[in-house]
Protein backbone atom coordinates (compact mmCIF):
# COMPACT_ATOMS: atom_id res chain seq x y z
CA UNK A 1 0.00 0.00 0.00
CA UNK A 2 1.49 3.24 -0.63
CA UNK A 3 -0.44 6.77 0.84
CA UNK A 4 0.72 9.96 -0.93
CA UNK A 5 -0.53 13.20 -0.22
CA UNK A 6 -0.51 16.10 -2.55
CA UNK A 7 -1.34 19.82 -1.86
CA UNK A 8 -5.15 18.76 -3.14
CA UNK A 9 -5.78 15.06 -2.60
CA UNK A 10 -4.32 11.72 -0.65
CA UNK A 11 -3.54 9.59 -3.16
CA UNK A 12 -3.90 5.80 -1.78
CA UNK A 13 -2.64 2.48 -4.16
CA UNK A 14 -3.35 -0.68 -3.56
CA UNK A 15 -2.17 -4.45 -5.15
CA UNK A 16 -5.24 -5.17 -7.41
CA UNK A 17 -5.68 -8.60 -4.99
CA UNK A 18 -7.69 -6.21 -2.06
CA UNK A 19 -10.92 -7.34 -1.63
CA UNK A 20 -13.38 -5.60 -3.44
CA UNK A 21 -16.40 -5.29 -1.00
CA UNK A 22 -14.08 -4.11 2.11
CA UNK A 23 -13.13 -1.97 0.23
CA UNK A 24 -16.43 -0.68 -1.19
CA UNK A 25 -16.83 -0.44 2.51
CA UNK A 26 -14.25 1.82 3.54
CA UNK A 27 -15.02 3.91 0.42
CA UNK A 28 -18.32 4.32 1.49
CA UNK A 29 -17.30 5.29 4.78
CA UNK A 30 -14.69 7.80 3.78
CA UNK A 31 -18.07 9.03 1.25
CA UNK A 32 -19.96 9.18 4.23
CA UNK A 33 -16.92 11.23 6.22
CA UNK A 34 -16.38 13.79 3.24
CA UNK A 35 -20.35 14.75 3.22
CA UNK A 36 -20.92 15.47 7.22
CA UNK A 37 -17.26 16.76 7.67
CA UNK A 38 -19.16 20.73 7.68
CA UNK A 39 -22.18 19.59 9.18
CA UNK A 40 -23.57 21.21 12.79
CA UNK A 41 -26.31 18.34 13.26
CA UNK A 42 -25.98 16.67 16.29
CA UNK A 43 -26.46 12.76 17.02
CA UNK A 44 -29.54 13.32 17.97
CA UNK A 45 -30.96 15.31 15.37
CA UNK A 46 -29.46 12.66 12.87
CA UNK A 47 -31.00 9.95 14.43
CA UNK A 48 -34.52 11.69 14.40
CA UNK A 49 -34.16 12.35 10.68
CA UNK A 50 -33.38 9.07 10.30
CA UNK A 51 -36.26 7.29 12.17
CA UNK A 52 -39.37 9.95 10.50
CA UNK A 53 -37.55 9.28 7.27
CA UNK A 54 -37.85 5.51 7.82
CA UNK A 55 -41.92 6.25 9.22
CA UNK A 56 -42.27 7.87 5.62
CA UNK A 57 -40.88 4.87 3.68
CA UNK A 58 -42.70 2.56 5.32
CA UNK A 59 -46.06 4.02 5.06
CA UNK A 60 -45.64 4.26 1.37
CA UNK A 61 -44.63 0.57 1.10
CA UNK A 62 -45.71 -1.42 3.66
CA UNK A 63 -49.07 -2.58 1.21
CA UNK A 64 -45.89 -4.16 -1.12
CA UNK A 65 -44.92 -6.45 1.87
CA UNK A 66 -48.15 -6.87 4.02
CA UNK A 67 -51.39 -7.84 2.37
Amino acid sequence: MLIERTSREVIIRLPSSVDTTGLQRLIDYLTYKEATANSLATQDQVDKLANEVKKGWWKKNRKRFIK
